[in-house]
C-alpha cells in the first residue's frame, strides 16, 4: 500500500459529500478518494463534476471488488451499516462505519464478531466527538480520579430541533422500518457514546419516551431516561427534537469534585481538597454557618478551572478519518474502535424497550423481546419488511 489510503465513500449525501470535501481540501493528508458509490443516478453527475478522478459505482459490492479502494466509509441509512461493514471486511477492505453502528444489538454483534475474526483489518466508527479536545480532556480528568468516584450524571441535550419538513424529506426518515427510531438513533448517538465513554456503562435504565409527541412521526421525539450504574450512582439523559431554543448541559458529580459542560464548548471543573464526606465529617455547625455566610475561603475547600478549546469546523471528522488511515498504515491506535459502537446501540435499545414495556430494563436485556417489539411497530407502519 502507498502512503495514502484509498477511501471508498458509500453514499454521496450530506455526510459522504462532507468527507469527500475534507479529503480533496487536504484536511486528511494520508487519504485520497478511491471511489464513490451511490444508487441515486443524479449523484453520478455530481461526482463527475466535483470529483472527476474518482471512479463512480452504483453497486457497493462492485466497488469493493474493483481494486480501487483500500477502505470504505458507510454514509447510508442505519440498518445498512453492519451489512456493508461485513461485506467490506469479507473482501479484506478496511471498514469505517458511520454512527450508529446499527439499529439493534443483534446485527451489530454480527458485525463485531466478524470484525474480530479479521484482526489484521482496521474497523472503526465515526464517533467524531471522541476527537473533540474538550471531551478528551474531561475523560482524562474522570479516568485520573481527579473528581473522585462518580455519584451522579445528567445530560440535557435538546438542541436537536428539527421541523416537520425535515421528517417529510425522505420516505425512510423517522420510521421504524427505515430508520429504526428517532432522536436516539439519528441525532443523539454521539452523546450516548460520550456519556458512556466518560462515565461508564450503566447496569439498567428506566425511561419515559414520547412517540410523535410534537411531530407527525411514529418514532421518538422526546426522551427522558434514568440509568443505574449499579453502585448507588445514577444518571439522567434528556433529549428532544422540538425545543427550538435547545439546551446542551452535561454534569458529572464526583465525590471529590464536579464537572459542568455548557454547549459542548466550556467546562467548569471543580476539585475538592478532600472527598466530600471527609469535608462534611470535619465541619461543625459554626463552620457551616461561616461557609454559608462567606466567612470561610472557598479555596480552603475547592479549586475551580475553566476549560475551553477552539474547534475548527470539520476538524473532528477529518481527524477521525486521518486516525483511521494511520491505523491502517502504521498501526496507530484507533480513537474510536468499531467494536465500541454496540454500546450506544445497546443503550438506545434498552431505552426503547423500557418505554415499550413500562419496566426498568437491564442493559443485558432479552434481544429477542426487543426484536418482537420492534417488528410489531414495523408491521404497524406497513412500509418496510420486518427485521430478523
Amino acid at each position: 500500500m502507498s502512503t495514502k489510503v484509498r477511501l471508498g465513500i458509500i453514499g454521496l449525501g450530506q455526510q459522504g459529500g462532507a468527507y469527500a470535501k475534507f479529503i480533496t481540501d487536504g484536511m486528511v493528508p494520508n487519504m485520497v478518494i478511491g471511489a464513490i458509490c451511490d444508487t441515486d443516478p443524479a449523484k453520478k453527475e455530481l461526482a463527475a463534476s466535483q470529483y472527476p478522478d474518482a471512479p463512480f459505482c452504483d453497486d457497493y459490492i462492485a466497488m469493493l471488488e474493483s481494486g480501487d479502494v483500500d477502505a470504505i466509509v458507510t454514509c447510508v441509512p442505519h440498518y445498512l451499516h453492519p451489512e456493508m461493514g461485513i461485506e467490506s471486511l469479507k473482501r479484506n477492505i478496511h471498514a469505517l462505519v458511520e454512527k450508529p453502528a446499527g439499529v439493534y444489538t443483534k446485527q451489530v454483534k454480527e458485525l463485531n464478531e466478524f470484525a474480530a475474526s479479521k484482526p489484521e483489518l482496521s474497523f472503526g466508527i465515526m464517533f467524531n466527538q471522541r476527537n473533540n479536545p474538550l471531551y478528551k480532556r474531561l475523560k482524562e480528568i474522570v479516568d485520573g480520579g481527579e473528581i473522585g468516584g462518580i455519584r451522579r450524571t445528567n445530560w440535557i441535550i435538546t438542541n436537536w430541533w428539527r421541523p416537520q419538513g425535515y421528517y417529510n424529506s425522505s420516505e425512510w426518515r423517522a420510521t421504524w422500518g427505515g430508520e429504526g427510531g428517532g432522536v436516539l438513533v439519528n441525532q443523539a448517538p454521539h452523546q450516548l457514546d460520550l456519556w458512556q465513554w466518560i462515565c461508564g456503562v450503566p447496569k439498567s435504565v428506566y425511561s419515559k419516551v414520547a412517540y410523535g409527541f410534537r411531530r407527525d412521526i411514529a418514532v421518538e421525539d422526546e426522551v427522558t431516561a434514568v440509568v443505574d450504574y449499579g453502585n448507588g450512582a445514577t444518571g439522567v439523559f434528556v433529549t428532544a427534537t422540538h425545543d427550538l431554543v435547545g439546551t446542551d448541559r452535561f454534569e458529572i458529580l464526583g465525590d471529590q469534585g464536579k464537572i459542568v459542560v455548557e454547549n459542548s464548548k466550556t467546562a467548569t471543573v471543580t476539585r475538592l481538597v478532600k472527598p466530600e464526606r471527609e469535608l462534611s465529617d470535619g465541619m461543625d455547625m459554626d463552620d457551616v454557618r461561616k461557609l454559608f455566610m462567606g466567612e470561610l475561603k472557598s479555596e480552603d475547600y475547592y479549586t475551580t478551572e475553566i476549560i475551553e478549546f477552539e474547534s475548527v469546523w470539520g476538524g473532528q471528522h477529518a481527524g477521525v478519518l486521518e486516525n483511521f488511515a494511520a491505523n491502517i498504515l502504521d498501526g496507530t491506535p484507533l480513537l474510536a474502535p468499531g467494536s465500541d459502537g454496540i454500546k450506544g446501540v445497546r443503550l438506545a435499545n434498552a431505552i426503547h424497550l423500557s418505554s415499550w414495556t413500562g419496566k426498568e430494563v437491564s442493559l443485558d436485556f432479552d434481544e429477542d423481546e426487543y426484536m418482537r417489539e420492534l417488528n410489531k411497530r414495523i408491521s404497524e407502519e406497513g412500509k418496510f419488511a420486518g427485521r430478523r
